[in-house]
């Protein structure tokens, strides 16, 4: 029979308090995110009030001493220079510059095509097109027909049912024939943007050439290539298509040029929803004396201790709920200076390992991990994904995210290591520069890297290609057009 009894032991054990728990959300949080819960937490907390007069950011006077930073890093000032190891002329301190990346040929399609915004967001292809047809000035009949055929279409702005199957629809309401159908399917496909309503992509790109000035060059050939032959563009067969249109090179490539200038998915164009805006965390400069790392201040929540509601607060029963309040105030503003230290140590260290890749781009990345970045700051991986996870730094090359400028390692032929994003883009180079009639296979691009210094086999070749959708060169071959 068992005995109750009392045993002692000692032992050690982690204990995630709520000021730990809050500190970790608040350091994995994205910094739109961490507005809103800071405007959460003004409107629940009396003790925090919004900085709205330009005082520092975190007003910590109140909090008592704090924790020494977890190393020199956190302690230096913001914009506190980081030298790189090669020395290279400076580069243009343009904030204006997007990520550099060759772009290769592909087979036409909408895919590669800069994507098109409407004036007005928000609203979506069939409100869009509804609204033109009340401007329409159609009789009711006509109207009721025309609303019929919106609703018939697609997202991507094609015709997706017969003028049977509408007439079928209207019957209820309106007895229509096909032919009055299509005398208003004529109204809409007159209507922006151009092209929709159509049945088939070469009455799409038909009615986007009908826009053009009839003497524009290559206009005729254009329309005979929409009509009948975009399976041979699609092809790439320019030779076949230069003798069935009896055409010369010259015509053959403005015609080429106006077809691929259309956009085969119109009502893509027409967005449903708010675009999505990134808030760098952190600015990246080139200085006189380095590269130099500061917090956006713009994206840091001002907001400090209300000192008028704390100095009120007393030892009173009564004040129970205040002085928790004030404890909360003090954790959230303490777990906010943290936050920022952890993300400023992180951001410097990444800006020290990549210095190569600020100055010379893609194919100079240096190959990082997050067990190199834990071990530089003296922190576990877990804090370091968490940091780097919806964090954006703005650099002169661009705006990335911080698991941009993480990668994995490939084998150098001299025994050093390469990064796959430098190998990515060292094929993206290749590719740019290959000879259209010849496009190099994925055994020359590894024979090439190797002789670069990149010991990377075929299929690995094939698997970077097509994660940069990049067509194999059976599919790049461009056929001279004889």
């Amino acid at each position: 029979m068992l005995k109750p009894a009392l045993q002692l032991r000692l032992g050690q054990q982690l204990t995630m308090t709520p000021q730990l728990q809050q500190a970790i959300r608040l350091l994995q949080l994205p910094a739109l995110e961490l507005q809103q819960t800071i405007r959460e937490a003004l409107e629940q907390n009396v003790m925090l009030e919004a900085d709205d007069d330009g005082e520092p950011l975190l007003e910590l006077a109140e909090l008592g001493p704090t924790a020494a930073p977890d190393s020199a890093a956190a302690e230096a000032p913001a914009e506190e220079p980081i030298s790189g190891d090669s020395d290279v002329d400076v580069i243009d301190d343009s904030w204006d510059q997007g990520p550099t990346a060759a772009a290769s040929e592909a087979p036409w399609s909408g895919d590669s095509r800069p994507q098109e915004y409407s004036e007005g967001l928000g609203e979506t292809l069939k409100e869009h097109l509804s609204w033109q047809l009340e401007l329409a000035r159609l009789g009711p009949r006509e109207f009721a027909i025309g609303g019929a055929i919106i609703d018939a279409i697609s997202d991507d702005g094609y015709l997706v049912d017969t003028l049977a199957e509408i007439g079928a629809v209207l019957a209820a309401d309106v007895v229509a024939t096909p032919e009055e159908i299509e005398r208003v399917l004529d109204v809409v496909q007159a209507f922006e943007p151009v092209g929709v309503a159509a049945r088939s992509v070469a009455e799409c790109i038909e009615l986007q050439l009908a826009q053009l000035a009839p003497d524009t060059p290559g206009l005729e050939a254009a329309r005979r290539i929409a009509r009948a032959h975009l399976d041979l563009v699609a092809g790439r067969d320019y030779a076949a298509l230069r003798r069935t249109l009896d055409v010369d090179e010259e015509e053959l490539g403005r015609a080429l040029a106006l077809v691929r200038s259309c956009h085969p998915r119109p009502g893509s164009t027409i967005q449903p929803s708010q675009p999505d805006y990134v808030v760098p965390d952190v600015y990246v400069r080139r200085g006189p004396h380095g590269w130099a790392v500061e917090l956006n201040a713009g994206a840091l929540p001002r907001v400090r201790l209300n000192q008028g509601y704390a100095g009120l607060v007393t030892r009173a029963a009564d004040h129970a709920v205040m002085r928790s309040q004030l404890q909360e105030a003090r954790w959230l503003l303490r777990s906010l200076e943290i936050r920022n230290e952890t993300l400023l140590k992180v951001a410097r260290c990444i800006v020290q390992r990549q210095v190569a890749f600020l100055e010379r781009g893609d194919e100079a990345m240096q190959p990082m991990v997050l067990r190199d970045v834990a071990e530089a700051v003296d922190m576990h991986e877990s804090t370091i994904s968490r940091v780097t996870t919806g964090k954006y730094m703005h650099t002169p090359r661009g705006v990335y995210e911080f698991r941009f400028f993480f990668s994995s390692h490939v084998a150098a032929t001299d025994g050093s290591e390469m990064s796959s994003t430098a190998i990515r883009a060292k094929i993206r180079k290749l590719i740019a520069g290959e000879d259209a009639a010849n496009p190099l296979s994925d055994s020359r691009i590894a024979e090439l890297l190797a002789e670069d210094g990149a010991q990377v086999a075929r299929r690995t070749v094939a698997k970077y290609r097509e994660a940069m959708q990049i067509a194999p060169s059976s599919e790049r071959r461009k056929l001279p057009a004889r």
